[in-house]
């Protein structure tokens, strides 16, 4: 919001589009270096101008305007800008006390369809899936904050080889009392027991391959099997995604295009794409500088490629998408590449709104997934762990509390998703449990009682017959008040929220936006601890309490939107 003023005020004299102009716009290092810093170096070649020059040339015209709270300094080769926090400070907190702050249309019309979580059935839901899950939910609800339409896809990994060797190794050491007890742990079980045994019998694989050609041919038995797995799955799923807070607008398994590949092998064959190598049929991508797409196994199978084209056309076709999103481990990145590669060669220009989220590895305590070793950290047990820790913290803290264990559950469960959306997705993330518990430093517990206490701040206020925020939005706020460095740098700081969600669904980057909140965090603390909040200045006491009730509703909003829940008391 402030960064579009500052745009504003120099696109007359900068004379450049609206959006390179933002694009250049920096937050100097130091405040007493302005509000925000406009650097003239590019324009130096076109004017044929020293940038210093130029600096000086475009601050005197800034300052002839005569517009009030605001000044322009030239430093070098920069138009550093300051705003006057007594003018500006009460004119931005009134827009931020508005209803809509932070909601955009710049994706009004169009949508987005998410390709998220994904786990494989008959598996543990493992801390693996926990990047794929977050960051696409983050995703999410930063795309509808943009005023997208979102259609969140959980594409369960339901089909494929991996079930010819569960099936094989069912037939072959399957106890049923102990997987109607157990069914995961049994699955699993089963699972690591077939990779054991086919290092010493490779026929293995052949038998687990012929299981799998009956279950796409449809054989009774093998269907059933096939079915009773899924089921006790899902159930195991959607009990971790209740805990996560996580919801889909679709559930649809790789198995749900299998009557859809015939229709993408027949198209590859009309259009002479497919080729036969060594057996399988392939589509060459050596103007890529990509290897061969496998489409059809030598038995005729299909494979993950085949399914991919199928679901992108579906999602394209059937689901009206303008965009689709792939939230995918970057160890995917060749397969992506190589399925956006051949819908373009099918002829489908829409396969450049195609866009694979990568995100690197996650392990917890230096431990990395491995479930064909049964390495696997189950997430269940981590978010039990961590709710467990929580709710010793809240004891000890609040011994008293009603709520103790829906306290903990939320900085337990928001102590691990917030540890993950707050780096860059493309980083590797060790996960430590008990950093992430800290109520310092940059965790979920930080934020969340951070926004209690403006919370506590609020009630008190209201208690000295103060309405905090419908009083703070309906009266002009004396800017008086809100002219101190902590609480400018805290307006400034709130003033970033929507910009920064448009970059965050720009780069496809939550962290960015998490980023944000938490200095909004660290401002508003300094704030706090800088200047006494409820004063007996009735006038000085709205404006602190509104300022305190727009970091409320942005640290509300916004932890909600990367999927964390905000307790009233901790």
């Amino acid at each position: 919001m402030l960064k579009h003023d500052a745009a504003e005020l120099l696109q007359p004299f900068v004379q450049l589009p609206m959006e390179e102009l933002l694009r250049s716009l920096e937050l100097p290092p130091k405040p007493e270096l302005g509000d925000y810093a406009y650097p003239c170096f590019p324009l130096a070649k076109q004017r044929r101008q020293a940038p210093h020059q130029i600096a000086a040339e475009i601050a005197a015209q800034v300052n002839e305007q005569g517009r009030d709270g605001v000044r322009a300094e030239a430093a070098g080769g920069y138009v550093n800008l300051f705003f006057e926090p007594a003018v500006q400070g009460p004119r931005l907190l009134e827009r931020m006390l508005q209803p809509d702050y932070g909601r955009l249309q710049t994706g009004a019309g169009k949508r987005v369809v998410i390709d998220m979580s994904s786990p494989n059935i008959a598996k543990p839901f493992g801390i693996g899936h926990l990047r794929s899950t977050v960051i696409g939910n983050a995703l999410a609800n930063l795309y509808k904050q943009a005023g997208y339409e979102v259609e969140k896809v959980n594409h369960l990994g339901d089909w494929g080889t991996q079930f010819g060797k569960l099936i094989a190794a069912y037939k072959h050491w399957g106890d049923e009392e102990a997987l109607r007890r157990q069914p995961i742990e049994e699955s699993l079980k089963l699972y690591v027991k077939f990779h054991e045994e086919a290092e010493r019998q490779p026929e293995l694989e052949d038998e687990a391959r012929e299981w799998f050609r009956k279950l796409e041919q449809g054989d009774a038995e093998t269907l059933a099997l096939w079915s009773y797995f899924v089921d006790v799955s899902m159930e195991e799923f959607n009990r971790v995604y209740g805990r996560l807070g996580v919801e889909f607008d679709h559930v649809l398994g790789e198995s749900f295009y299998n009557d859809k590949m015939g229709a993408v092998v027949e198209r590859l064959t009309e259009l002479g794409l497919l080729e036969e190598s060594d057996g399988a049929m392939v589509v060459r991508l050596d103007e890529e500088g990509m290897p061969p797409c496998l489409i059809l196994k030598s038995n005729g199978t299909t494979i993950y490629p085949t399914r991919d084209l199928a679901t992108a056309i579906y999602r394209k076709e059937a689901m009206g998408a303008d965009k689709l999103l792939y939230v995918v481990g970057a160890e995917q990145q060749l397969h992506f590449r190589q399925v956006y590669a051949v819908l373009r060669k099918m002829g489908y220009a829409w396969a450049e709104d195609c866009e694979h989220v990568a995100f690197g590895l996650m392990t917890f305590n230096g431990k990395k997934m491995s479930t064909r070793r049964g390495k696997v950290v189950f997430l269940d047990e981590v978010l039990n762990e961590a709710v467990g820790k929580a709710l010793a913290i809240v004891e000890e803290k609040n011994p008293q509390s009603p709520d103790k264990e829906s306290i903990a559950e939320a900085i337990g469960v928001g102590a691990i998703v917030f540890g993950d959306v707050k780096n860059s997705r493309m980083l590797s993330v060790d996960f430590q449990l008990d950093e992430a518990l800290r109520f310092e430093g940059e965790t979920a517990p930080y934020m969340q009682y951070t926004y209690a206490r403006t919370l506590r701040l609020l009630e008190k206020g209201q208690e000295m017959n103060e309405t905090g925020v419908p009083a703070a939005a309906a009266a002009p706020l004396p800017g008086l008040h809100l002219s101190g460095p902590e609480a400018w740098a805290c307006v400034k700081t709130l003033s970033q929220f929507e910009e920064t969600v448009a970059a965050a669904v720009q780069h496809n980057e939550p962290s960015l936006f998490v980023r944000m909140l938490l200095e909004v965090a660290k401002q508003f603390n300094r704030f706090y601890h800088h200047e006494p909040i409820l004063v007996d200045d009735p006038e000085a006491r709205r404006a602190k309490l509104a300022l305190t009730a727009a970091v409320s509703s942005v640290l509300r909003q916004g932890l909600h939107i990367i999927g964390i829940q905000t307790p009233a008391r901790i």
